[in-house]
């Protein structure tokens, strides 16, 4: 088991201590928090031990999870390197590409493992169908959230557009040649809604909508792609695919046949993956656990998160507000 220490007992903070807590594949040492009173009153109502002292902490663990608000993330990051400590790291990696490069370079200089907190690679209805997505050529992505005050101190992008931001560059297998954007401070002082064009070199095309002051939540996206189109609900949790083959030479009265204006006849298969219900901030500690003991690949690398981050940080240079 590793020994993990946690930073950043907020709200998410609160869900990864009990996780961590929970992990057969951690032992969860303590947390740490700037908020003494919020630290001391977790301690007392769910007995995780609390360190004042930050530095006291790194001293009795093998990983640290950091989950504070982005503005940290940076020296936090910095510390467990400078003490040899792998680290689970929320998204966005940082607040500037810059942050991020240099976390990297020197994750490679000395060894150590880290992995971003992009949660939507570990939905399950992702995980269902990412197989049947193959070279899609166009995507439609809608993300939408009810007004929370939380979180309102970041644009749109860096709080929820992020998210399919690193979906999208995990399946789509080429470099980013355009970006077109435009957003909308609505209620807050940063973008409450944007719209996102990102054009691919292999000619894929991709147009996000993320707003956080809609009246109904949703989290679709929709991959179309030669001879089929797959469609992905990660908020309910479903997904449909639908494929299009040859018509059989003799199809049964159940077959949907369809003929095109040159007298092609092609067969429309319907198919809903298997969808297996899990806990994706568990599934995405838990792997990380397994990359550091078993000495292998993290499965959302600073890479990714990155790369998530400069397409965002580029999508907010075109906003003006």
């Amino acid at each position: 088991m590793l020994k993990a220490g946690l930073v950043g007992a907020g709200h998410l903070g609160k869900i990864h201590l009990k996780l961590l807590a929970q992990s057969e594949k951690y032992e969860l040492v303590g947390f740490h928090d700037v908020d003494a009173d919020n630290g001391k009153k977790l301690e007392a109502e769910f007995g995780y031990r609390y360190f004042d002292d930050f530095d006291e902490l790194l001293q009795h663990i093998d990983m640290l999870d950091i989950v504070t608000p982005t503005l940290y993330h940076y020296d936090y990051a910095l510390k467990a390197i400078e003490n040899r400590k792998h680290f689970f790291i929320e998204k966005p990696i940082t607040q500037t590409l810059e942050e991020a490069e240099e976390i990297l370079q020197k994750c490679r200089e000395f060894g150590i493992k880290a992995q971003v907190g992009h949660v939507e690679r570990y939905n399950p209805a992702f995980i269902a169908t990412k197989e049947y997505i193959n070279n899609p050529m166009f995507i439609e992505i809608h993300r939408l959230a009810e007004f929370n005050p939380r979180g309102t101190d970041v644009s749109v992008v860096l709080d929820l557009m992020i998210h399919d931001l690193d979906i999208l560059l995990s399946l789509v297998k080429s470099k980013v040649k355009y970006i077109h954007a435009s957003g909308v401070c609505v209620v807050s002082k940063t973008p409450d809604i944007c719209n996102a064009r990102i054009e691919f070199e292999n000619g894929c095309v991709a147009n996000l909508t993320t707003s956080r002051i809609s009246m109904k939540a949703m989290r679709k996206s929709r991959f179309f792609q030669q001879d089929a189109y797959i469609s992905v609900d990660f908020l309910e949790k479903k997904a449909e695919v639908i494929r299009m083959k040859e018509a059989p030479e003799f199809p049964t009265p159940f077959d949907m046949i369809i003929e095109n204006a040159d007298g092609e006849k092609n067969q429309i298969l319907f198919e809903y993956p298997n969808i297996q219900p899990n806990n994706a901030i568990l599934d995405e500690l838990n792997s990380f656990a397994d990359a550091v003991t078993e000495n292998k690949n993290v499965e959302v690398s600073l890479e990714d998160g990155t790369e998530a981050l400069k397409v965002a940080l580029e999508i907010m240079k075109m906003i003006s507000y």
